[in-house]
């Protein structure tokens, strides 16, 4: 995804039904999928799956991939009320790792430093509703350009856009990026919410910059909006369409304007673990295959966004 807001992604219907369809979902998070940074049998051995064969000998030796994530995105993935690991990216993992014969591990840590916790070999994989943009993929700082890393590989399992979303019957006139300028948003750091935002802010009129206010998560920013703290707030689509349905019992916010910027989210790997790559991409494929993937995404509401195939670098 670029910091451009040119392209748009579904109609307004097709927006409110998957709304109506994440409500549902809240409804599921306390019979959920459970734990899944532990064995809960999505896998048995590695002589069992199909797939395991396709991994590094040095990943199938250990039985686990560590998924670097950042735990604080309903529905991505969060804690739910027991403490437990759930998710959109938690239940996808589970049923790869049937396939290949591994525990997903899940690791929690701030979404900005999740691919260098990749570089450091602190994570096999991260996996945090990331969205797979040619700055990752080459290792680009994209808001000064520079080059920074070598980048990652990506294996592209869904597609979201980017929402804005204001305090309920509050909206100030907001519906695009540009009724921004001269107002504040909150956002999570390092996101496409905060490249956007960015770049909208350098067309503003002068005096009426846009005031970026970032956080370490998502659910830091929602509580300085409803505070009254900013104006609006930004985030994927579908977590920004999760909180308006949950937040205060669905009192707290609502959504404004339409997603912009529709793009893959993709699970990063390091450049040099193309083996890795290429055994996910097929555990993903076999998954969505089976019918797996499909059940997953219709349990979290967010069928709007589901794919036919994986690929590999497909963001632009």
């Amino acid at each position: 995804m670029t910091a451009s807001s040119t392209r748009r992604t579904t109609a307004a219907h097709s927006r409110l039904a998957a709304v109506g369809a994440i409500a549902v979902a809240g409804a599921l998070i306390l019979t959920g999928c459970g734990d899944q940074t532990k064995d809960n049998g999505s896998s048995d051995t590695a002589a069992s799956a199909p797939l395991a064969d396709k991994l590094p000998k040095s990943i199938r030796d250990k039985g686990v991939i560590k998924v670097g994530s950042d735990i604080a995105y309903a529905p991505v993935e969060f804690k739910d009320d027991a403490g437990k690991t759930v998710g959109i990216d938690p239940d996808l993992a589970a049923a790869m790792g049937k396939q290949l014969g591994v525990d997903f591990q899940f690791e929690n840590g701030t979404f900005d430093t999740l691919i260098t916790g990749l570089r450091s070999k602190r994570y096999d994989i991260a996996m945090s509703a990331m969205t797979d943009t040619k700055d990752r993929q080459e290792g680009i700082d994209s808001d000064t350009g520079k080059k920074v890393g070598e980048g990652v590989d990506f294996v592209d399992y869904f597609t979201a856009g980017v929402s804005i979303y204001t305090k309920k019957g509050d909206d100030q006139g907001i519906k695009t990026w540009s009724d921004l300028c001269g107002k504040k948003i909150v956002l999570q750091r390092g996101t496409v919410s905060e490249d956007l935002a960015k770049a909208e802010s350098k067309k503003c009129p002068a005096g009426k910059k846009i005031a970026i206010e970032p956080f370490d998560n998502d659910q830091q920013a929602q509580t300085r909006l409803r505070a009254g703290g900013a104006a609006a707030g930004s985030s994927d689509f579908p977590v920004a369409a999760y909180a308006v349905k949950t937040s205060g019992g669905g009192k707290d916010f609502q959504l404004v304007g339409e997603q912009v910027e529709a793009a893959p989210y993709g699970i990063a790997v390091a450049k040099n673990q193309t083996q890795l790559r290429d055994a996910l991409k097929a555990a993903l494929d076999a998954v969505i295959k089976n019918g797996e993937y499909e059940k997953i995404m219709k349990k979290w509401g967010v069928t709007d966004g589901t794919i036919d195939e994986a690929t590999i670098n497909g963001g632009k």
